[in-house]
């Protein structure tokens, strides 16, 4: 075997948490192995000989690739959303395998992948690397350009965004809104018709903002089977959407390669829902209180 054969072999040792650690980091399959294939490169022209803890090594080159692609997209925040009205609850992507990218949403949790896009880059690194990877902070640290504290700090904003910073709702009114939700979301993805209608209060409103879609006005449609048409359009998206704390309340979050697109909040009375917020314009989506909802 020569060197190089040696190299590849030391780094494919590593490469399956490299990806996760990149996935976490980014929420798209696509730039995750983007980030990897860049620390394959820096670590084949580096000499590593003598390093002692090349997992360590290789997890720090990772992080500060993804660490310059956030910090990327937080410039380009303020881009309008590209998402279509006529598909309130799920959206459309291009490129890639979509439904291996929402496999792997779905087994990291994509409500968790969109509240770790509402982090700073510096936040998401830091809860990424200690919380989810038990990185050290003295490790983290040099990696963002701050102190131990400061990281310590950094992670423990982003645990508390991760949790909710609103004060617990009724566990009891909670289950019962999950469970309209849940039961909204599966009729969605199933394609049922009858099911959504039932769970649509029969004068049901949807209000969708403006960046929902292609025209410039506010989107405004009443009546179940109306509401229950919108949903259905594109079932087959359904899966890149979760369920999701959205200002203390039962809602769905939609993302496209983890990062958020959509937010429907609910407002159900009597176990059936009598509004629907479509919620896409980045302004109005930054002021919402959103957080993982556990099971």
């Amino acid at each position: 075997m020569d060197d190089r054969d040696r190299l590849t072999e030391r780094f494919e040792e590593h490469r399956p948490r490299l990806r996760a650690v990149a996935y976490r980091m980014l929420g798209s399959v696509s730039e995750a192995d983007d980030a990897v294939q860049e620390a394959w490169l820096r670590m084949s022209r580096a000499d590593t000989d003598d390093v002692d803890n090349l997992e360590a090594w290789l997890v720090t080159v990772v992080s500060r690739v993804c660490l310059n692609v956030l910090r990327s997209r937080e410039q380009r925040r303020e881009e309008p959303l590209d998402v279509q009205a006529h598909d309130p609850v799920v959206g459309h992507g291009d490129g890639g395998d979509p439904e291996h990218e929402a496999m792997l949403a779905d087994s990291v949790g994509l409500a968790l992948l969109v509240v770790l896009d509402t982090l700073t880059p510096a936040e998401r690194l830091a809860f990424v690397l200690h919380d989810m990877f038990d990185v050290p902070f003295d490790d983290v640290a040099p990696i963002v350009g701050r102190s131990s504290p400061a990281v310590r700090q950094l992670a423990s904003r982003a645990r508390r965004r991760v949790k909710g910073a609103s004060p617990a709702p009724d566990t009891a009114d909670l289950d019962r809104q999950r469970r309209v939700v849940d039961a909204y979301l599966a009729a969605t993805r199933g394609g049922d018709f009858d099911a959504l209608v039932a769970l649509l209060d029969p004068d049901v409103v949807l209000r969708a903002d403006p960046a929902v879609g292609p025209t410039p006005a506010p989107l405004l449609i009443q009546g179940a089977r109306v509401v229950a048409r919108g949903a259905l359009a594109s079932s087959e998206r359904a899966r890149s959407t979760q369920v999701a704390l959205v200002n203390g309340a039962a809602g769905l979050v939609m993302a496209l390669d983890g990062r958020l697109h959509l937010v429907l909040a609910f407002t159900i009375a009597d176990g059936r829902i009598t509004e629907i917020d479509v919620i896409a314009e980045p302004d109005r989506v930054r002021r919402l209180d959103l957080a993982v909802l556990d099971d």
